[in-house]
């Protein structure tokens, strides 16, 4: 069956669980990922590691995520998106510090939530298979308990 198909079945056959289910699988996902972006986690890189392009970019436009190959480092990858900061080039002496794109992000975007709910909403090939996965088991128990009508 097709995955729409299986959504509209989902609905029709557990309406208001699956539609609780799938806005509780979405607040906790929101919450996780402030968390995270708040304690300074490189969502970009955390992204790209399960082969999924944030397609953010500080100006503003998509940019696609470069294709990882057998010799491509870390630090390849973090930097290939976008060309070097006036300030980087101009700065000698030891090592600098790896780039954070996720505090740029956060800087420019407005804020850890809003970074938080624009990485939710690319999460969402990931949430609905969750929230298919979760309601007839969080269905049956609630039927169980005499919360809702099987």
């Amino acid at each position: 069956m097709a995955f729409s198909g299986r959504i509209k079945q989902l609905v029709k056959k557990y309406g208001k669980v699956a539609v609780g289910v799938h806005i509780s699988v979405s607040c906790a996902s929101v919450a996780g990922l402030y968390v995270a972006i708040n304690n300074n986690v490189d969502v970009e890189a955390v992204f790209r590691r399960f082969g999924i392009s944030p397609g953010v970019a500080v100006g503003g436009e998509a940019s696609p995520a470069p294709a990882p190959g057998p010799a491509a480092s870390d630090e390849a990858l973090r930097d290939a998106a976008l060309p070097p900061r006036p300030s980087d080039v101009l700065q000698e002496g030891p090592e600098r510090p790896p780039r954070n794109r996720t505090m740029e992000l956060v800087a420019s975007s407005g804020g850890a939530l809003t970074l938080a709910l624009l990485c939710n909403k690319a999460l969402l090939p990931v949430r609905v298979p969750i929230t298919i996965a979760l309601t007839p088991p969080i269905a049956r128990a609630l039927s169980r308990w005499r919360l809702v009508k099987s």
